[in-house]
């Protein structure tokens, strides 16, 4: 019988004492005393952390929102039809975060991050809290370089800058998501990361709005976020909070992105149900206290950051829908109040076949010219002028019948400037070619074509300078200055004599 070593014994011991584990598993559960419509409230969970991620008992993730004394109010993040009084709910220890990183790129997501396009799982390494710090005053630097957003009455009115916040405001179905659409498929070899966050959207809407993306091949540097109208409110809340923390990876690795948030009055009024639902007190509109701060710590997200981190940026558009044209009710006015402008569109335009219908009157880009190129700046700098003269004397000239050769010369010009402005669902057009027909408009160029021609001349003259003037569309993109303009000059009228008036 082999004899045991007392030495071995302790060893043995020694090894059992370092290799011992404790698995006693602390965890700090809670139970619901109240659900429905969205919203739980459960009692324990003392250590809790304002926006951690909760786990229901049914599987279900909840986010922790009112810190009260003796409970803690939750909004759930998903189907809450299986929770019950009673059910236990446990901390993660985790705050609110969803996955980010190039992998997103092409997908349709659900405000949790989760794919809802069928096309499989998102293999993302990476994720970053929902809510997080805007970039302070000396990470930033001010906005200088040109988003082309491809519409010719922004890009010369009312221009947009990579890092800008620009509102998109007017009534339903005026045109406001055909404006981001077209921004979008505009960013093609721009170098840019597109974010699209659909809010309370109908799912067949979402949908066409993707399917178009896919056909004009803009879903490869696009991620959609979408919280359908049949989601819970929480689901509404969070959407724009997911796409901007989608955008701010992509930012601070020195990229462009371009977020629509489409559109902010729906979160603002699912917040506004959310907040009643947690018991929190309301104020103007039933919406409670702290809505202005809901859309600033969202919107101040974007930034364009200054060389030393990258210089990456987020240009947000914003959108909110007005009711009967009103920009003073309590969430527009806030709005208005948080971003560098607002491009406003206009029903009574939309409806007489002025569209894209912007009001060039009461819309303003406050980053202004800093967000042109040179070219763009030097043609279109008489643009809005002509427009608000028009529009003065069009009322006037209802009463008038025999007006002076100024007048008549100027309402022409009005008219030529309106009907070029229009411009065709999803057909963006590239800045140089903007910068060549708005160049013939303000020489005059077109003053003596009917207004019915305008577009085809348009077209037409588009065609003869890429196939007999490219050089000069060339400069204009490449260097962002006007060519020579005696020879601008020279091909614009040698196209206009050939160019043959549909009443001749």
């Amino acid at each position: 019988m082999a004899s045991i070593k007392a030495t071995e014994i302790s060893s043995l011991i020694k090894q059992q004492i370092e290799q011992y584990e404790t698995s006693v598993d602390v965890q700090d559960v809670g139970t619901v005393i109240r659900v429905g419509d969205g919203i739980a409230t459960a009692y324990g969970l003392e250590n809790v952390m304002a926006g951690e991620l909760l786990e229901f008992s049914t599987g279900v993730m909840g986010m922790a929102q009112n810190l009260e004394e003796d409970s803690i109010g939750i909004i759930i993040l998903g189907p809450y039809s299986d929770i019950r009084e009673g059910d236990e709910v446990k901390r993660t220890g985790r705050i609110m975060e969803v996955p980010v990183g190039q992998e997103l790129l092409g997908r349709v997501v659900n405000p949790l991050g989760q794919p809802v396009d069928g096309l499989g799982p998102i293999n993302t390494s990476k994720t970053r809290p929902v809510e997080g710090p805007a970039p302070g005053v000396m990470a930033r630097k001010s906005v200088h370089e040109p988003l082309q957003t491809g519409i010719k009455s922004i890009d010369s009115m009312i221009p947009i800058g990579r890092g800008q916040r620009e509102l998109i405001i007017g009534d339903r179905q005026t045109g406001k998501t055909s404006i981001a659409i077209d921004t979008i498929l505009n960013q093609k070899d721009q170098d840019m990361i597109c974010v699209y966050v659909a809010i309370g959207q109908k799912e067949s809407t979402v949908s066409g709005v993707v399917e178009t993306l896919r056909q004009r091949g803009a879903l490869d540097y696009t991620i959609v976020v979408s919280a359908g109208a049949s989601d819970p409110a929480p689901m509404l809340f969070l959407a724009p909070f997911t796409g901007v923390s989608m955008a701010e990876e992509f930012m601070y690795d020195g990229k462009h992105v371009l977020v629509v948030y489409d559109d902010l009055s729906k979160q603002a009024a699912a917040y506004r149900e959310m907040s009643l639902l947690l018991r929190r007190p309301p104020g103007r509109e039933a919406f409670p206290g702290d809505v202005f701060y809901l859309h600033s710590r969202l919107l101040e997200r974007a930034a364009k950051l200054n060389d030393d981190l990258g210089g990456g940026s987020i240009t947000a558009l914003p959108f909110i829908e007005t009711q009967a044209g009103d920009v003073s009710a309590y969430i527009p006015t806030n709005v208005i109040s948080i971003t560098d402008g607002q491009v406003f569109l206009q029903s009574d335009l939309f409806h007489s076949g002025v569209r894209p219908a912007v009001n060039p009157g009461i819309s303003v880009s406050r980053v202004g010219g800093s967000a042109q190129i040179k070219a763009m700046k030097k043609v279109a700098g008489t643009l809005r002028l002509d427009l608000a003269a028009y529009r003065e004397l069009e009322a006037f000239a209802q009463f008038g019948s025999d007006l002076d050769a100024s007048t008549q010369a100027r309402l022409g010009r009005g008219q030529r400037t309106v009907e070029l402005l229009k411009q065709d669902l999803n057909q963006p057009l590239p800045v140089e070619k903007q910068v060549a027909i708005i160049y013939a408009l303000t020489k005059g160029y077109l003053d003596d074509v009917p207004v019915t021609d305008c577009l085809r001349f348009e077209s037409e003259l588009f065609t003869h300078l890429e196939s007999n003037n490219n050089e000069l569309l060339e400069h204009i993109r490449t260097t962002g200055n006007l060519p020579d303009e005696g020879e601008l000059k020279a091909a614009i009228a040698s196209f206009k004599k050939g160019f043959v008036a549909s009443n001749e």
